[in-house]
């Protein structure tokens, strides 16, 4: 839905580049052709984003599955670590070898 009311504004952009402007042709073309970048970078990069979070979302649900994932080399699991909800960090359980070590859920597999 984001993407079509985006649509409609760079629509609405260029029709008003188009009556209410003295740009020659050419400046009209480079104009639209930057702001075409910028659209589609924009949407290249939310789309780099969502799956960056969904990677991080998935290894969050395979923890709370009891499953083991690994992070960083190192495996992870709920007997040996926790995790931060807040943050999305797994902090290593007292009396065990990764006591006190944190890792992030987005440098996990």
């Amino acid at each position: 839905m984001a993407y079509i009311a985006g649509l409609v504004v760079v629509g609405l952009f260029f029709l008003a580049m188009h009556y209410f402007t003295e740009l020659t042709r050419s400046q009209k073309t480079v104009v639209t052709g930057v702001v075409l970048f910028i659209v589609l970078f924009a949407i290249a990069f939310n789309k780099y984003n969502d799956a960056k979070t969904q990677k991080m979302l998935d290894a969050v649900l395979k923890f709370n599955q009891n499953k083991t994932i690994i992070c960083d080399g190192i495996e992870v699991n709920k007997e040996n670590f926790t995790l931060s909800i807040g943050t999305y960090t797994f902090i290593g359980k007292e009396n065990t070898p990764n006591r006190a070590q944190m890792i992030s859920a987005s440098k996990c597999e």
